[in-house]
């Protein structure tokens, strides 16, 4: 059976900006600075769609482990495993 939809399935409500922070995003949010073992929170910056995450990890926190170009890997647990995954710092939230 072929497999229906793509990485943004499902994701109308949790993907979507609030009425006060619609508009153009911050320069500063864009170029934030993390260093390892930092503290952070997933959350999606829908006007942006480059260096965003899978939809089950919305919300979730993590801890810094390195830079890769513009982006971070973030460790995260899901369930049992941990889990490492690529991060553009917009969609950072520092804890």
């Amino acid at each position: 059976m072929r497999r229906i939809g793509g990485n943004r399935r499902k994701t109308r409500s949790k993907f979507r900006k609030n009425i006060s922070e619609k508009g153009k995003t911050d320069i500063s949010k864009y170029l934030q600075k993390y260093t390892n073992g930092d503290k952070v929170i997933l959350k999606a910056d829908p006007g942006y769609q480059k260096g965003i995450y899978f939809r089950r990890f919305h919300g979730k926190s993590g801890i810094i482990e390195k830079k890769q170009g513009n982006c971070y890997y973030v460790s995260i647990k899901d369930g049992n495993k941990e889990k490492s995954i690529l991060v553009h710092p917009i969609h950072l939230v520092r804890i």
